[in-house]
């Protein structure tokens, strides 16, 4: 989840340059330990020029080094070098250039004015001259420390915050110590004290560790109310809800469902909600629609910083869940080409290449796939990390193996008896054996198995609950039959519990026990939380598993009417899938029989059957500036489009035939029109 949202900067004060006092009218305890000439020197050549605002412009830069030049003991030059260094940071070298200035600043800051930041007063005339000091010393340590984060240096980021509340300020500022040493625990969870000693041993222990320091974080907000609602009444409860912020994520990742709603809706009401973090929650729920909508909002207010913007990448997910990837390929593509090669990149591409994935583009999801891979990603704001990226290529690498030995079949309907496609089929199967070795490898040492991928949506989940299947389906089937039907009833969230019975069924119908899956399969046909919406690959799903499990019992008609639906459902996975989706075909025109017989010899099942639901094909074969073309489109039995009409210049009837077989279940075919209710 993002971090973004969490901040919360109390200026009591104007923080421009009128707040820097007069050396005269500062109190001798808070003035530095330098000689008098010295200090007022830095009043008017530096104090005086300086204004927070212009840190990230470009004139900060030579500003920050006349200040350095003038006097480079003082704070304020480093500061302003460290400052815009960090602002314009985008990879893992221009945060560890920002960190040698903000560090340096740090330090004489402290040298300086320590009595200054140890001193805590609820008296407006004593707080007034020293609350600049606590602001600068509070911002350039939260710069510094998400340079340590994003550099991936944590146990650096725990030294700083340790080092900042022995100041023991009493308004946090830009640095609110407890909730990031909650969120740097949070983040790192998944290690132990082996490798962090700021850790303990566990999961489980770390987010007991983590919600530990945002209980102190409260306690210390109500230990500093007597002196900070004297400065100005409500700021106490102001710096809650910065807390709360926290909490919310801590409960969301641990499906506390009742104490994620409660933070969430004290931050709704205080007009503090994390629209992002909302609807990821919203989505772990499986109130899809929601998602979308918190999302949308998303983009709107939280959009523009140089990190991943995690409302675009799991609104590709959303789309693909809306049987709609075409709409997340533009989305993603937009965003590549919004942020360069900034952090979030690598993200975007893994987006792009799961809905082309899920859209039948093969060979340009795995183009992209392999960007991501290469790509050096860097996890900044956000709770997801290199382990959650790699999962997350290599899981997609996983399908596009299940989908090319897939595809050999779906092209060549007597595969197994064709010398060349079984000699594909048999190089694919290797290339599956050892992503499946890689996979399940990555996927044993992952301890996030049972807070994440078992429980197939989670706030750190990183890939479709679709996705999960291809990585458990070859386990244990009875070891997760048990644990699917135990989620399905306990868990708490009754939109996802569809979800576990419908792995239940299928992995039933893996050992053979297709009765037994079929009564759990019709029972979900009853469903009535089903979104008809943004439910359409559960939909899709549940129908291949019914089609899968009719086909076993013999039941043709139930067969026919399910593969029908599930074309209707989702046209662009069932290449697939294995299963011979019913078609009636209408050639208009002369047809080139190359062409036509070269397309027949696909996986499709063509009949003339009007009992049997089927799709209509038309082929309407033609010429234009003497190159011939094929004009195609698909109905549904009552003429509703569901391919529109497109036309393909033919070439080589191999490619063309083949072409056409993909392009009736609107694969590089344009977006479908919404056939009419």
């Amino acid at each position: 989840m993002s971090l973004f949202g969490a901040l919360f900067q109390p200026i009591l004060f104007s923080q421009n340059n009128e707040r820097r006092m007069k050396p005269e009218d500062i109190p001798p305890q808070f003035r530095p330990p330098h000689p008098a000439d010295k200090v007022v020197q830095r009043y008017f050549t530096i104090d005086q020029k300086r204004n927070d605002k212009d840190m990230t412009t470009d004139e900060a830069l030579p500003r920050s080094r006349e200040f350095i030049r003038i006097d480079s003991t003082y704070y304020v030059g480093w500061m302003f070098e460290g400052a815009y260094k960090f602002e314009h940071a985008e990879d893992y070298l221009g945060f560890k250039n920002a960190t040698a200035p903000l560090e340096k600043a740090l330090k004489l800051l402290e040298h300086d004015y320590a009595k200054a930041l140890a001193t805590r007063t609820g008296s407006f005339l004593t707080f007034y001259p020293i609350q600049g000091i606590q602001v600068d010393y509070t911002h350039i340590a939260n710069m510094l420390m998400n340079c340590y984060s994003n550099t991936d240096r944590p146990d650096l980021v725990y030294s700083l915050l340790r080092r900042t509340l022995k100041w023991n300020l009493q308004l946090d500022f830009y640095m609110d110590s407890y909730n990031y040493l909650a969120w740097n625990v949070h983040r790192n969870r998944f290690y132990t004290s082996s490798k962090y000693s700021f850790l303990k041993n566990s999961i489980a222990e770390n987010e007991k560790l983590a919600n530990s320091y945002l209980d102190t974080s409260l306690k210390r907000i109500e230990k500093n109310r007597r002196l900070n609602d004297s400065l100005r009444k409500g700021l106490s409860d102001q710096e809650k809800f910065s807390v709360y912020h926290y909490k919310n994520i801590l409960y969301s990742y641990n499906l506390n469902i009742d104490s994620a709603t409660l933070y969430f809706n004290m931050l709704k009401h205080a007009g503090r909600l994390p629209h992002n973090n909302f609807a990821t929650f919203m989505s772990v729920c499986g109130k899809f629609r929601d998602a979308e909508n918190e999302y949308k909002i998303a983009s709107q207010t939280e959009n523009g910083d140089k990190r991943l913007q995690e409302w675009a990448y799991y609104s590709t997910m959303l789309q693909i869940y809306k049987a709609q990837p075409k709409e997340g390929i533009q989305l993603a593509k937009d965003m590549i080409t919004a942020s360069g090669t900034t952090p979030g990149f690598g993200w975007y591409n893994i987006a792009l290449a799961r809905s082309l994935m899920y859209d039948g583009q093969l060979t340009e999801a795995e183009k992209y796939t392999d960007r991501a891979a290469e790509f050096k990603e860097l996890h900044i704001g956000t709770t997801l990390g290199q382990s959650h990226y790699e999962f997350s290529i290599q899981l997609l690498k996983l399908l596009a193996r299940e989908y090319e030995w897939s595809k050999i079949k779906f092209e060549h309907s007597n595969w197994w008896y064709n010398p060349s496609a079984l000699w594909d089929m048999s190089g694919k199967y290797s290339d599956l054996y050892m992503q499946r070795f890689l996979i399940l490898n990555q996927f044993a040492q992952n301890p996030e198995r049972d807070n994440v991928i078992y429980k197939l949506f989670s706030t750190e989940s990183t890939v479709s609950w679709d996705e999960i299947w291809y990585l458990i389906n070859d386990f244990s089937t009875k070891f997760f039959i048990k644990r699917f039907e135990k989620e399905a009833a306990e868990d708490k969230r009754p939109y996802i519990k569809k979800y576990f019975k419908l792995f239940s069924a299928r992995l039933k119908m893996k050992q053979g026990d297709f009765k037994d899956a079929k009564k759990d399969l019709d029972d979900l046909f009853k469903e009535p939380s089903i979104d008809q919406q943004y439910e359409k690959l559960f939909t899709a799903r549940l129908y291949q598993a019914a089609a899968e499990c009719a086909d076993e019992l013999g039941l043709v008609d139930k067969k026919n009417d399910y593969l029908y639906q599930m074309y209707l459902t989702y046209p662009e996975i069932m290449p697939y899938t294995g299963l011979k989706c019913n078609f009636n075909l209408h050639l208009i025109g002369t047809p080139d029989p190359a062409v036509v017989d070269r397309l027949k010899d696909c996986n499709i099942n063509w009949t003339a059957n009007s009992s049997i639901p089927a799709p209509q094909l038309y082929l309407e074969f033609g010429a234009e500036k003497g190159k011939r073309n094929i004009t195609y489109y698909v109905t549904d039995k009552n003429g509703r489009y569901i391919v529109n009409k497109n036309t393909i210049t033919t070439g080589k009837p191999e490619q063309t035939g083949v072409d056409l077989a993909y392009r009736i279940f609107n694969i590089g075919a344009k977006t479908p029109e919404k056939p009419k209710s």
